[in-house]
C-alpha cells in the first residue's frame, strides 16, 4: 500500500465518548490532548514516566481473539497518534465527587489523599489492577502501584483502602465449594452460620462484598466509626464502545475501519502502518525514521534531550509483530511483544515446562520484576528495550547470557539473525543495518546442568534504572562425578558505555572443575581486566560498581555450587545470598479521643473526594484565558560567569513567539530577596548558578515557548566556580551573618572531662519532590493592578515582590492560592523565580501569561534542602556525662542567602537534640557555592543538626564502650532543665514515651533477636535503633509569628471562611473549619473555605515552621468569637433557631454578620548573641523504633519494622495528624537512605527528574508499621488552640531511625571482617555507602586508585 493511500483521521474514544481527529499533531501526547480537552484530572508529574501521575487507563480490542485488554499506561508518554481504536478512560470517567466510584471513594475516606495531586493516577492504577482481576490478593494490590509515587502519605492509607478490595490471604475458590470448605484450603471448615461464601476458616472472596459495606479502620480507637461504603460490582463498569468493536472488524481498507495512517505538521511525520511489508516499504523509504512503539525512551529523547526524529513508524499495530510461537528449542517472541505480556508468557511457561529448561526464564522473571514500573512495562516492548543499546538496560545481559538470536529484516535485504553475543558495538550503536528492523527474538530453552542468574542493584528497589546488572549462565558436563565448566556467559550492565561480555574470565573458567576457591579469586581478578572503571568513569560509583560486579558473580558461585550439590562453604551460603524478600506491609495505629463535637474529630480532608475525583483544581488546570500565552525561562548554562551578550533574535523567528523579556525590561526593581536584597529577577552581568535566569521567552503555547527559549544564544566568560562546603570553607566564601550559641564555659569543661573526642559528619540535601510543579498564571487588569494565581507557601511575599519588581503598590496585586499539590518549604520563597518574570511580561503585553514548570527545571532552579557539614568535639566523664560541646555547622546555602540563616539558626537550636549538655558553642555558617539556592524543608534545618548531634552521640558511645541507649538515656533532659539557648524544657515527655515505646515495640526482645540473627548470619545482617526527638514549634523570626482570619456568615447560615494558611496537602482547610464550626456551634458541612488570597487576609506569614494550624486556628477562633458573640442575645432569644434563622435575625438588626481575627503568639521573643528569651513557643516530641535487614554484598536493604510514638497534644484531627507523621517519617527515611542529590563538577545538577532521584516508592515502607499518638498525659504549660500541637515537620528526623538501624547493621559486617572501633556513615546510606562500608574482602579488592588531577564523575556538595 502506497503511503498515499492512508488514513489521516484517528478515531478513538475518550470516557464512552467518541473523537475523531483530522491530522492530529505527531508531537502532541496523549496528557497535552486531554488536558487541552478539559479533562484536567489526569496530571503532569515528571513527563518522564517516573511519578504515575498521569496514570490512565487504555482499553484495546483485538479482533482474532476477540479479547478486551486493559492497560495502565503513562499519559505523558504516550503518543496521541498511538490512540486509534482504543478507548481511554479518565479518571474523570469513573465517578464524580457526587457520585464516586468505589476506588474512588476508599481512597478519599481512608484518607489516603493529602496534596492530592498524585491521586488521581493512584486511583487509576488500583481501577487498572481491578478491571483485569476483580479479586486481587493482597501481594497483586502491592505490586500494583510500582509505578506511582506519592509524597505526602507515606503510603499506608492508599494500600489500606486498596486492600478492602482484596481477597482473604491464601486464596480461594471463588464460592465453588459453597457446600463446605475451600478448593484451596485444606485447614478446618467453619460452621455456616459464621460465614458465607466457600466457608474457609478467614474468609472467602465472595464475603468481600459483604465486607464492602464498611470500611475497617485498623486505627484501635472507637473514634473511626465505621463509614458506609458502595460494594465494588464489576459488572457495572464502563463498557468498551461497541464502534470499537466494529472498527476493528471491518473489512481491510474500508473507510469506516481501521486502516494505516500518516499525520505531519511543519516538522515531523508520523506513520502507522498495520502489516510488516507496509512498515518494510516505509523503512526503505526512510531509512532513518525512528521506529516508535511504547515511546518510552523516545518520547523522554525528544521532550528531554530535544533529539529531532523527523519521521516517526509507530509499529504497535502490526500483528506479525507481537506472536509467540513455541518451538522443540525454545520460544519465539515477535519484536512488539510488551514487556508486561512477555513477563506473563514466560510466568506460564515456568509452570509448564519442567525446571532444568526454564533457567533462561527464570532468569529474565528476576530483572523483570525490578524493571520499571507497570505503566512502562505495559507498553514497552522487547525490541524497543533490546534497540536502545541502553549501558544499563535490565534485560540486554540476560539476552547476551541465554544466547538469544534475534531475526532483523530489511525491504532489500530479507531476513536475517543475530546472535546477541555480537548484537552490541558501543555505546547506543547496535549491529543493525540502514533499513532494517527488528522482526522476533528467539530464547533457547536450557538443559540439564546449565543455569543462568540475573542480578541488579539500584538506589531503588522498584522502578529504578540499574547502578550495575548482569546475566550470567554457565553449563557443565559431568566426569566422573565431576561438573566441569563447558560453557560460559557472563554479560554486564553499567560497567561501561554497552553491554560488556567477560571474555577472560569465562575463557579462564572454561574446563575447570567448578568448585575451587582460588579459581573464584582468579574470576575476580579477571573481572577486574574485562570491566575496566576508572574513578572518573560515566555514572560515578566506580568502586561500588566493581564491588557489585564481583559480588554477583560470588552470589552466582554459591548458587551454582549448591545446585551441583558441592559440600563447600559457598554452597551453604547460597540461601542466605537471595534478593531480600518483602513481606506484605502490615500497619495499626492507635490514638485518644476528644470530647469536642467537631474538633479532633476524625474527618477525612474536606478536598479528599474532589481529588480522587479529579475535581480539585490546582493552578494549571485553571481553564486558559482569552488570548493566553505561555512563559519559558532562559536559564544559565555556566555555573559562574561573566554574560557579554544575550541574543534574542534567532527565537524570534520561531514559530509562535510573542516576546522576549529580560532585565532591562523590569519597570521597577530587578533585587529582591527573602532576608537581603541579593537576588536578581533576572541576571544582567553575571551569573552565579546553572540554572540562574537570565530572561524569559513568551509564546503561543508551551511547546513554542520552550523551543523559542532554547533559542536564545547566551555568551558567557567563564569564571571560577565553588560547589562544596569544604571548597567555600576554604575560600572563606560565607554569608556576612555569623550566628553562635554559648552557654557556659566550654574550654575550662574541656580541661576537666575524662574523655574529649571529635569528629566530622556530612549531612545530605534533599529534593522537595511535590508531585505539582511550580505553576502560575499572571493576570493584568486596570492600570498596574494584577491578579496572579500561585502555587506558593507564602502570597504575600510573592504580592511584595511582584509589586516591588512592577514599581507598584503592594494593594494593586492580588495574589490567589487555593491550593497545592505539596509544598514541604520548597514553595515558601523560590517560587518567586517564576512568578516575576510572568509579570515583568504580562505587563509589557497586557496579556494573561502561563507557565508551569518541567520537572527538570524546577529541580535545576528552585533549590533543596541544604547540606550541612559538622565539625565537633565532645568532652565527656567516664560515668558517660557529656560535659562539653563544641560544634560549627557549615550550611551550603547556594548562590544567595534566601532563607539560609534561619536554616542555620534553626540546625544550632536542635544540635542538642534531647540531650542536656551544661557548657555549649554552637557556631553556624551560611557557604556561598555557585549552585541553586538552598532553600526551606520540613523541619528547616532542625533534622540536620540532630543528626550530627545522634552521629556524635553513637560515636562517643562507641568509643566508651557504652550501648548508645543507655548513653543516650543517661544524658536525656529532665523535666525543667534549660537547653543551651536557656529556654526551660517544660511538658517533657520523652521519657515517659522512651519507656512506652520500649515496650510496645518489644525493644529487648528484639535487641535479642538482631543480635542472635547476625551471629548466625554471614551476608545478612540485621539493625536495631531507637531515636528520640524534640521539634520547637514557631518561627524564630519573631514577627512571623501572627496570622489573620475571616469569617462571613450569610443569612442562609452558610459560613464563608479566608484565613492566612495555605492547603498543601497538610489539611490546614479541614482544621481551621473544624475550629469554625465548634466556635460557631454549626454543622461543618455549614463552614466554606474557598482560597487563601492577599485581598481576604492580608500581610500573612508563609505557611511554614509548623505553626499554620496554630497561628491561624487562633485567628479563626478570634474571629468565629465575636460573630458567636454577637449571636448570642438571639441564641438567648430562639434556642432552637438554626444559624440562618439566627444570621437573619441579626441581618434585620443590622449587625455586623463578618469578623477579622488576628492573633500573635505571646511570650516567644530570643535575642541572638546575648542567648536569652524564649525561642519556641513548645516542642513537638516523639520517639521511634526501626529494624532493618541488610545485604552486605549489594547495599540493598529493607525495613523490618517501625514504631513510632507521637506527642501530637490534644489534636484537631487525630486522622490528619496520622497521615502527617507517617508521610513526614517516610520523607525522613528516604532523605537517609536512598534520596541523593549529586552535581556534575560544571555545576549541573545531575539528579534531575525520578529518573535520577529516587523518593520512597510503595514498597519502601516497613513491613510492620505501627504509629500511637500520645495518651494520658497533663500539659501544664501548653497554650496552643485546643491544646494542640504542630506537627507537620517534627515526625520527619524520627525517619532517620532506619538511618542507625543500618549503621547498626553495618557494624555488626564490620566485626565479622574484622573490624572493630567507630566509624563515620556519611547521610544518607545509600545502598552505595551500605555496601562499601562492610570492609569485607570484596570491598577491599575493589579500591580504584584516583589518579592526579582526575576529578569525580558526579559530586556531593
Amino acid at each position: 500500500m502506497s503511503v498515499q493511500s492512508y488514513s489521516d483521521t484517528l478515531t478513538f474514544y475518550v470516557n464512552g465518548t467518541r473523537v475523531a481527529l483530522r491530522n492530529p499533531d505527531p508531537e502532541m501526547t496523549l496528557l497535552q490532548y486531554l488536558r487541552h480537552a478539559g479533562l484536567t484530572g489526569t496530571k503532569l508529574g515528571c513527563g518522564e514516566g517516573g511519578c504515575g501521575a498521569c496514570t490512565l487507563l487504555v482499553s484495546s480490542y483485538d479482533p482474532d481473539t476477540r479479547k478486551i485488554s486493559h492497560t495502565s499506561v503513562n499519559a505523558c508518554l504516550a503518543p496521541l497518534c498511538a490512540m486509534d481504536g482504543k478507548h481511554v478512560i479518565t479518571v474523570e470517567g469513573l465517578g464524580n465527587s457526587k457520585n464516586p466510584h468505589p476506588v474512588q471513594e476508599r481512597i478519599a475516606l481512608s484518607h489516603g489523599s493529602q496534596c492530592g495531586f498524585c491521586t488521581p493516577g493512584i486511583v487509576m492504577s488500583l481501577y487498572a489492577l481491578l478491571r483485569n482481576n476483580p479479586n486481587p490478593t493482597e501481594h497483586e494490590i502491592e505490586e500494583a502501584f510500582d509505578g506511582n509515587l506519592c509524597r505526602c502519605t507515606g503510603y499506608r492509607p492508599i494500600l489500606d483502602a486498596a486492600k478492602t478490595f482484596a481477597v482473604p490471604s491464601g486464596g480461594c475458590c471463588g464460592g465453588k465449594a459453597s457446600g463446605g470448605g475451600c478448593c484451596m484450603d485444606e485447614g478446618p471448615v467453619v460452621a455456616k452460620e459464621e460465614v458465607t461464601g466457600c466457608g474457609r476458616a478467614g474468609g472467602c472472596c465472595q464475603n468481600k462484598k459483604d465486607f464492602d459495606q464498611e470500611l475497617s479502620n485498623s486505627v484501635t480507637t472507637d473514634k473511626f466509626e465505621p463509614v458506609k461504603l458502595k460494594k465494588y460490582d464489576p459488572t457495572q463498569e464502563l463498557i468498551f464502545p461497541p464502534a470499537l468493536i466494529k472498527y476493528a472488524h471491518a473489512e481491510k481498507g474500508a473507510d469506516n475501519g481501521v486502516r494505516p495512517l500518516a499525520f505531519s505538521n511543519n516538522k515531523y511525520k508520523w506513520y502507522r502502518p498495520l502489516e510488516l511489508e507496509e512498515l518494510l516499504q516505509l523503512k526503505a523509504e526512510y531509512p532513518d525514521a525512528k521506529i516508535i512503539a511504547g515511546n518510552s525512551e523516545v518520547g523522554i529523547e525528544i521532550k528531554f534531550k530535544h533529539i529531532y526524529y523527523p519521521v516517526m513508524i509507530y509499529v504497535g499495530d502490526i500483528k506479525e509483530l507481537k506472536k509467540v510461537e513455541y518451538t522443540e528449542d525454545g520460544i519465539t517472541f515477535g519484536a512488539n511483544v510488551t514487556l508486561s505480556y512477555f513477563e506473563h508468557v514466560l510466568k506460564e511457561a515456568v509452570e509448564k515446562y519442567e525446571p532444568s529448561k526454564t533457567e533462561n526464564f527464570k532468569a529474565y522473571l528476576s530483572n523483570l520484576r525490578w524493571f520499571a514500573g507497570r505503566q512502562i512495562r505495559n507498553v514497552g516492548t522487547i525490541a524497543g528495550n533490546i534497540v536502545t543499546a541502553s549501558p544499563i538496560s535490565d534485560l540486554n545481559p540476560v539476552f547476551v547470557a541465554s544466547r538469544a538470536v534475534m531475526v532483523v529484516a530489511s525491504k532489500d535485504g530479507g531476513l536475517r539473525s543475530i546472535k546477541m553475543t555480537e548484537f552490541f558495538l558501543g555505546y547506543r550503536k547496535t549491529a543493525l543495518r540502514a533499513g532494517e528492523v527488528v522482526i522476533s527474538l528467539s530464547i533457547p530453552f536450557t538443559s540439564e546442568y546449565e543455569f543462568t542468574q540475573s542480578f541488579k542493584q539500584a538506589k531503588r528497589k522498584d522502578d529504578d534504572i540499574a547502578i550495575v546488572n548482569g546475566g550470567l549462565r554457565v553449563k557443565f558436563e559431568k566426569r566422573d562425578g565431576k561438573f566441569i565448566v563447558k560453557d560460559s556467559v557472563f554479560a554486564f550492565g553499567g560497567m561501561g558505555p554497552t553491554t560488556l561480555q567477560t571474555a577472560s574470565a569465562t575463557e579462564f573458567l572454561i574446563g575447570k572443575e567448578w568448585g575451587y576457591r582460588e579459581d573464584y579469586l582468579e574470576v575476580i581478578n579477571r573481572l577486574g581486566y574485562d570491566l575496566p572503571i576508572q574513578y572518573s568513569s560515566p555514572g560515578g560509583m566506580a568502586e561500588y560498581r566493581k564491588a557489585l560486579a564481583s559480588s554477583f558473580f560470588y552470589k552466582f558461585w554459591c548458587f551454582i555450587s549448591e545446585k551441583l550439590g558441592l559440600d563447600i562453604p559457598e554452597a551453604k551460603f547460597a540461601n542466605e545470598l537471595k534478593d531480600i524478600e518483602r513481606a506484605i506491609s502490615q500497619a495499626s495505629q492507635s490514638m485518644p479521643t476528644r470530647p469536642e463535637s467537631i474538633v479532633g474529630k476524625n474527618v477525612a480532608h474536606l478536598s479528599a473526594v474532589k481529588q480522587v475525583t479529579g475535581e480539585a483544581i490546582y493552578v494549571d488546570d485553571m481553564p486558559s484565558y482569552s488570548g493566553e500565552l505561555y512563559g519559558a525561562v532562559v536559564t544559565s548554562k555556566k555555573a559562574h560567569a561573566k554574560i557579554l551578550k544575550v541574543d534574542s533574535s534567532m527565537a524570534e523567528e520561531a514559530d509562535g513567539f510573542v516576546g522576549f523579556y529580560s532585565a532591562k525590561d523590569v519597570p521597577g526593581s530587578n533585587t529582591w530577596g527573602p532576608t537581603f536584597q541579593d537576588e536578581q529577577i533576572f541576571a544582567t552581568d553575571e551569573v552565579y548558578f546553572l540554572g540562574q535566569v537570565i530572561g524569559i521567552v513568551i509564546a503561543k503555547s508551551q511547546n513554542e515557548a520552550q523551543a523559542a527559549a532554547r533559542m536564545v544564544h547566551v555568551e558567557y566568560e567563564e569564571l571560577p566556580h565553588i560547589l562544596t562546603i569544604e571548597e567555600a570553607i576554604e575560600k572563606e566564601s560565607y554569608i556576612p551573618a555569623d550566628r553562635d550559641i554559648t552557654r557556659g564555659d566550654v574550654d575550662k569543661a574541656f580541661t576537666e572531662c575524662d574523655h574529649i573526642f571529635e569528629g566530622e559528619s556530612r549531612v545530605g540535601g534533599q529534593e522537595h519532590f511535590y508531585l505539582e510543579t511550580n505553576a502560575c498564571i499572571v493576570v493584568p487588569k486596570e492600570d498596574t493592578e494584577m491578579e496572579v494565581f500561585s502555587s506558593t507557601q507564602n502570597p504575600t511575599e510573592t504580592q511584595h515582590v511582584v509589586a516591588k519588581v512592577l514599581g507598584c503598590p503592594d494593594s494593586r496585586i492580588t495574589v490567589r492560592t487555593k491550593r497545592l499539590g505539596g509544598g514541604f518549604g520548597g514553595k515558601e520563597s523560590r517560587t518567586v523565580m517564576l512568578t516575576a518574570p510572568l509579570a515583568v511580561a504580562a505587563y509589557h503585553l497586557r496579556k494573561p501569561i502561563r507557565c508551569m514548570l518541567d520537572r527538570d527545571e524546577d529541580m535545576l532552579l528552585t533549590g533543596q534542602r541544604h547540606p550541612f557539614l559538622g565539625r565537633w568535639k565532645v568532652g565527656v566523664n567516664k560515668d558517660g556525662k557529656i560535659q562539653a560541646l563544641d560544634i560549627q555547622l557549615y550550611a551550603n546555602a547556594g548562590w544567595s542567602a534566601d532563607l539560609t540563616m534561619a536554616v542555620v539558626e534553626r540546625a544550632m537550636s536542635h544540635s542538642d537534640n534531647c540531650y542536656y549538655i551544661p557548657n555549649v558553642r554552637v557556631i553556624g555558617k551560611g557557604c556561598i557555592t555557585n549552585i541553586h539556592s538552598n532553600t526551606a524543608f520540613r523541619g528547616f534545618g532542625g533534622p540536620q543538626g540532630m543528626v550530627i548531634c545522634e552521629n556524635w552521640v553513637h560515636e562517643v558511645a562507641e568509643n566508651l564502650d557504652i550501648p548508645v541507649d543507655e548513653f543516650r538515656e543517661i544524658n536525656m533532659y529532665k523535666e525543667g532543665q534549660l537547653t543551651h539557648f536557656n529556654q526551660e524544657i517544660t511538658d517533657w515527655h520523652i521519657p515517659l514515651m522512651w519507656k512506652q515505646i520500649k515496650e510496645t515495640s518489644n525493644y529487648a526482645a528484639k535487641r535479642r533477636e538482631v543480635d542472635e540473627f547476625n551471629k548466625v548470619h554471614k551476608f545478612k545482617k540485621r539493625g536495631l535503633a531507637i531515636i528520640p526527638t524534640k521539634f520547637g514549634i514557631s518561627f524564630t523570626a519573631r514577627f512571623l509569628n501572627q496570622a489573620g482570619a475571616l469569617v462571613h456568615i450569610y443569612t442562609d447560615g452558610s459560613v464563608l471562611l479566608t484565613h492566612g494558611g495555605i492547603e498543601m496537602g497538610q489539611g490546614i482547610h479541614t482544621k481551621m473549619a473544624q475550629i469554625a464550626a465548634e466556635a460557631l456551634n454549626v454543622p461543618l458541612e455549614k463552614v466554606f473555605i474557598s482560597e487563601t488570597a492577599t485581598n481576604t487576609v492580608a500581610n500573612t506569614s508563609p505557611t511554614a515552621a509548623s505553626a499554620g494550624s496554630d497561628l491561624n486556628g487562633q485567628a479563626v477562633k478570634a474571629a468565629c468569637d465575636q460573630v458567636a458573640e454577637r449571636l448570642k442575645p438571639y441564641r438567648e432569644k430562639m434556642p432552637e433557631a438554626s444559624l440562618g434563622e439566627l444570621a437573619k435575625a441579626a441581618y434585620f438588626d443590622r449587625v455586623n454578620l463578618s469578623a477579622n481575627g488576628h492573633y500573635k503568639t505571646p511570650d516567644i521573643g530570643y535575642t541572638w548573641g546575648k542567648n536569652e528569651g524564649m525561642m519556641f513557643f513548645y516542642f513537638t516530641l516523639g520517639v521511634a523504633v526501626s529494624e532493618v535487614e541488610v545485604d552486605i554484598l549489594t547495599g540493598d536493604h529493607t525495613i523490618l519494622s517501625t514504631d513510632v510514638l507521637m506527642d501530637v497534644g490534644q489534636s484537631l484531627n487525630y486522622s490528619i495528624d496520622l497521615g502527617q507523621v507517617e508521610g513526614a517519617w517516610l520523607q525522613g527515611a528516604g532523605w537517609s537512605t536512598m534520596e541523593e542529590t549529586l552535581f556534575f563538577p560544571n555545576g549541573m545538577l545531575f539528579t534531575r527528574g525520578p529518573g535520577n532521584y529516587k523518593i520512597p516508592g510503595f514498597r519502601d515502607i516497613p513491613q510492620q508499621f505501627r504509629v500511637d499518638l500520645l495518651d494520658g498525659v497533663e500539659y501544664k504549660r501548653l497554650k496552643t488552640i485546643h491544646s494542640s500541637k504542630g506537627i507537620g515537620e517534627p515526625p520527619f528526623f524520627l525517619g532517620t531511625s532506619v538511618f542507625y538501624a543500618i549503621r547498626d547493621a553495618i557494624s555488626a559486617a564490620r566485626k565479622d571482617n574484622g573490624v572493630t572501633g567507630t566509624f563515620t556513615l556519611s547521610h544518607p546510606a545509600t545502598a552505595e555507602k551500605i555496601r562499601m562500608a562492610c570492609a569485607d574482602e570484596i570491598a577491599t579488592l575493589s579500591k580504584i586508585e584516583h589518579k592526579e588531577g582526575e576529578k569525580p564523575w558526579a559530586i556531593r556538595v
